[in-house]
């Protein structure tokens, strides 16, 4: 069985690079459209938790282990993903630019791309041919210039770097989670489970998260009913009523990612914010499978370079009252 992390993230390329990339603005707080965001927050009370995981099925070298016991203190969190309505508001407020965009392309999966967008493909990636490098996709165009998200305004918002998510951040006066907040939250209130609902990945054959079926990267049968991206309240909840913890899209979190996380934090509020090349990404992606990539567990961890964008990577969002 192999575990790639490269069906999951794929980091920019720096040698397809354009002169405009560099991405110097600051946005400013807003207020009606902010508030509402936090106004649908979830609020968590905090307190100790078991984190991480000696699972067999889970990757050591990721940093996944071992279990340790840490506290969080009270938080507010988004029940689901930032939507693409969310941000065209931020994008109307402020006028701000992706990364993706100023770039001038952003990694899309293959099977999504049309017959005329793979024709005019350049770059594709040698040891990952289903990322293909494809020029005007970004978070409007989520599939190259022949797409929209008309249609998709309650699905996750994609194409969007690390960058991107903190100006949005600093908009609506929010933060990113971090690993431990995340990983608490996505817990449902359950002890040590493999999944946000329990150990087993269907129960009574139902699916519970939107992930690959099929072989990948060939063939995805789609049996959740979703190739690409899914509503951002699709399926079950989990028991602090967050959706999509699992599946869909991987979300940023606030922390440097290291696979040494759990020795270079406390276990009081963990935060790992030393440099590092990568940001952390937790819950996994409609690209994810048990054969190739199996990171839809709650304690699956992932990182990507701070610029990086694909079409399976967005962000939620938490609070803390002061």
């Amino acid at each position: 069985m192999t575990h790639n992390k490269s069906c999951c993230s794929i980091s920019r390329d720096s040698s397809i690079l354009r002169a405009s990339s560099v991405n110097t603005e600051e946005v400013q707080p807003s207020g009606k459209y902010a508030e509402q965001i936090k106004a649908r927050m979830i609020e968590l009370q905090g307190g100790s938790f078991m984190m991480g995981t000696n699972d067999a099925e889970g990757f050591p070298k990721d940093g996944e282990g071992p279990v340790r016991q840490v506290h969080v203190d009270p938080f507010h969190i988004s029940p689901y993903a930032v939507t693409n309505q969310d941000f065209e508001q931020f994008i109307l407020e402020t006028g701000y630019v992706t990364e993706a965009e100023k770039f001038g392309w952003s990694y899309v999966f293959k099977l999504l791309v049309s017959e005329t967008v793979l024709a005019q493909v350049q770059h594709v990636p040698t040891h990952v041919p289903w990322w293909l490098v494809v020029h005007g996709a970004n978070w409007r165009q989520p599939e190259g210039p022949d797409s929209t998200i008309l249609g998709r305004e309650n699905h996750p918002v994609v194409h969007i770097s690390w960058n991107d998510a903190e100006q949005f951040c600093k908009w609506s006066g929010t933060q990113l989670p971090t690993e431990a907040e995340w990983e608490y939250a996505a817990r449902g209130g359950l002890e040590q489970k493999r999944y946000p609902w329990g150990d087993i990945l269907k129960p009574d054959g139902e699916h519970r998260c939107n992930i690959w079926q099929g072989k990948f990267p060939i063939r995805n049968h789609a049996e959740d009913g979703y190739l690409g991206t899914a509503p951002v309240d699709a399926f079950k909840p989990n028991g602090y009523e967050l959706y999509n913890m699992s599946g869909n899209v991987w979300e940023w979190c606030r922390d440097s990612f290291s696979p040494t996380y759990h020795i270079n934090t406390n276990r009081v509020n963990p935060y790992f914010n030393e440099p590092a090349e990568q940001k952390s990404m937790r819950g996994g992606s409609y690209l994810c499978h048990r054969s190739y990539c199996n990171r839809y567990r709650v304690a699956a961890r992932s990182g990507n370079t701070p610029d990086s964008s694909t079409g399976n990577c967005g962000f939620r969002v938490v609070w803390h009252r002061s």
